[in-house]
């Protein structure tokens, strides 16, 4: 999503309480994608899944119909950066996929995302998807109140080029709330100390897009779905987080692992 930093919105206590419930929701789908992935399954089975369990919920899926996106859920298969329309195609072993889920309940929007291995991975496999995910870690350890926006894209910038892939520059993370898309604009490549000051009560989304190989990306003619343009592997984790005085809440943290994705804690030692 591209926005301008105009100003930021900081959420009352009432808004904070209301994001937590909701992002608890779009988390524990996510959860439950974990359970159904398996070799064969499609992408349209995963959106129909995530469809009912929202409604389920009482929940609305976001995506749907959001800008004229026709699924409920985006599922990102290798060299798909992102915005994947769920359709007939079946996942295999080896493949990695990216499922991002948005909730909409009471009003208010919760984002979130992982990447999963189906099968076992290949090297290449694990370590984009492994530096992606510590990449997100680092990114969320820069917010407090007082620190810089830049601060973000900065530390993700540094660890991910430091291992050999690259950040996608064309999609960000944004602020959400009562919209979907909101300022900031968090981009995931910066400097250190640049960028509009934190303030306790900001909510948006980190969810870095990262390459194995070229950052560069481009959209198929379904007008959505965005691939790498040498069509290398390409991994992307989101959280929704909530600026504090001291740090961040994770709105969107899981209250269990998910076991086709997180598999190698101890990648880098």
């Amino acid at each position: 999503m591209r926005v301008r930093n105009r100003k930021i919105e900081l959420k009352s206590p009432a808004d904070i309480e209301a994001m937590r419930v909701v992002c608890q929701l779009a988390a524990d789908t996510l959860c439950k994608v974990d359970g159904i992935l398996r070799p064969g399954i499609t992408t349209e089975e995963i959106n129909a899944f995530v469809h009912e369990d929202t409604l389920a919920k009482g929940a609305v899926p976001a995506p749907l119909n959001y800008r004229g996106f026709p699924k409920s859920t985006c599922t990102s298969i290798n060299e798909v950066v992102c915005h994947g329309i769920p359709g007939s195609r079946a996942v295999e072993p080896g493949d990695i996929i990216n499922v991002d889920i948005t909730h909409i309940f009471d009003g208010y929007y919760g984002d979130t995302s992982a990447t999963f291995y189906i099968g076992e991975p290949n090297d290449e496999a694990k370590h984009v998807v492994e530096v992606c995910r510590r990449s997100l870690e680092l990114g969320m350890a820069q917010v407090r109140d007082g620190a810089r926006l830049g601060d973000i894209g900065a530390a993700i910038q540094e660890f991910v080029e430091g291992h050999g892939c690259s950040v996608v520059r064309d999609f960000v993370g944004h602020g959400i709330g009562r919209k979907f898309h909101m300022e900031p604009m968090v981009s995931h490549v910066g400097k250190f100390g640049n960028g509009p000051k934190l303030k306790t009560g900001m909510i948006f989304t980190i969810e870095p897009m990262i390459n194995l190989g070229k950052a560069d990306v481009e959209i198929l003619d379904d007008g959505w779905t965005a691939v790498t343009t040498d069509r290398s592997l390409s991994a992307q984790f989101e959280h929704t987080i909530v600026v504090t005085d001291t740090g961040c809440e994770i709105l969107t943290e899981r209250n269990r692992p998910l076991l086709q994705s997180e598999r190698y804690p101890d990648y880098f030692g």
